[in-house]
């Protein structure tokens, strides 16, 4: 009717929209391929209390978990603990599925009409790049613990060297695989210390482990390495367990394991629970590879990067650092997988450009 220019909105709301209308003889409309809104919504929680932030984070992978496998709620499987002295590992999350219903349930929303908010199934990509935000705020802002000479970053920086173990995966049908995720966790351990020392991607000590036992997270708990990267995401290594003395954090995953050669799992950098701030600034360089894909960002631009002061002044450079060493995801991946620029194949180790499904719940939940 020419009441208005443009329409704005979910893309799959629009093309609803669009079929609905009765388009004039000769009209016709043009759907842009960029989405101009991107932020996920989450659950926040403080960082001073990780384990009720992991039974937080657990919760949501359940309700994901039970639309995966098709588990609603069901009055007769609504458990009531009559136990309080259970280790929180051992918590039956699935109740929340039971008791209040999956993700879709709670969602109440078409199946058909969900973008992001649908379930991967490993033919699309899966890696966001999630919007930085204010990463230089206006005021200075003395924040807990950056300021301190005593901070694990801080210390590391004056170390001068990233004690970095790499896990050997191992039990693919092909070993090729097993050393291109070893030489792309490789990359990632150097990436980060790049963005730690001023780009000096040599400044590291690589330690390999195996990831048939607990060594590594037994290094990373008395402090032998800082960092595990190639580790799969588990729940039981969430939690604080006496074995192991501490829970740990996971980085947003950087690689999907194929079904087809054997391997669901999800491939992540791991830390300490008790480090916040390198957990979060692990995860932000992390981060910071798919936002370089995503925003065209490579090597020899990674100055178009952000300047970053959350994490000190002496780190305001970190994300340019790191994609000058690195290059963004693309080009890590295409080192490791001699893919060249064909995309088609990869399957969840793709972006995730429009909207497409990006809900997959992390293993160790039954």
């Amino acid at each position: 009717s020419g009441a208005c220019n443009v329409m704005a909105g979910n893309k799959e709301s629009l093309l609803l929209n669009i079929a609905s209308i009765d388009i004039p003889s000769g009209g016709d409309f043009v759907m842009g391929d960029r989405l101009m809104t991107n932020e996920p919504y989450a659950v926040v929680t403080r960082n001073d209390d990780s384990e009720f932030s992991d039974i937080i984070n657990w919760v949501v992978q359940a309700l994901f978990y039970g639309e995966e496998k098709g588990l609603t709620k069901s009055s007769s499987l609504c458990e009531m603990y009559t136990n309080s002295t259970r280790s929180l590992s051992d918590l039956n999350f699935l109740n929340a599925v039971y008791c209040v219903g999956n993700y879709g349930e709670i969602l109440h929303g078409d199946d058909n009409n969900r973008g992001a908010n649908q379930i991967n199934n490993g033919t699309t990509g899966m890696l966001y790049a999630i919007p930085f935000g204010e990463l230089q705020p206006e005021n200075d802002h003395n924040y807990e613990g950056i300021s301190s000479n005593s901070t694990v970053l801080h210390n590391m920086r004056n170390n001068g060297t990233l004690n970095c173990g790499v896990i050997d995966p191992g039990g693919h049908d092909s070993a090729e695989v097993d050393e291109t995720l070893v030489g792309m966790s490789v990359d990632y351990c150097r990436t980060l210390a790049a963005a730690l020392f001023n780009g000096n991607f040599e400044s590291i000590n690589l330690l390999r482990f195996s990831a048939n036992d607990d060594d590594s997270f037994l290094a990373l708990n008395n402090g032998t390495i800082d960092v595990i990267s190639g580790v799969k995401i588990e729940k039981k290594y969430d939690f604080e367990s006496s074995a192991l003395n501490g829970g740990f954090h996971f980085s947003t995953p950087y690689y999907y394991g194929n079904k087809t050669e054997g391997d669901n799992g999800i491939y992540s950098l791991a830390t300490r629970d008790a480090n916040v701030l390198l957990s979060s600034f692990v995860n932000c360089i992390v981060l910071a590879t798919i936002y370089a894909q995503k925003n065209n960002i490579a090597k020899k631009n990674s100055v178009d990067l952000p300047l970053v002061s959350l994490f000190g002044n002496e780190f305001t450079w970190a994300l340019r650092d790191a994609i000058g060493y690195s290059g963004s995801y693309g080009q890590i991946y295409e080192k490791n997988f001699d893919k060249g620029s064909e995309e088609e194949g990869r399957g969840r180790n793709d972006l995730n450009e429009y909207g497409g499904p990006q809900i997959l719940s992390f293993p160790g939940l039954n």
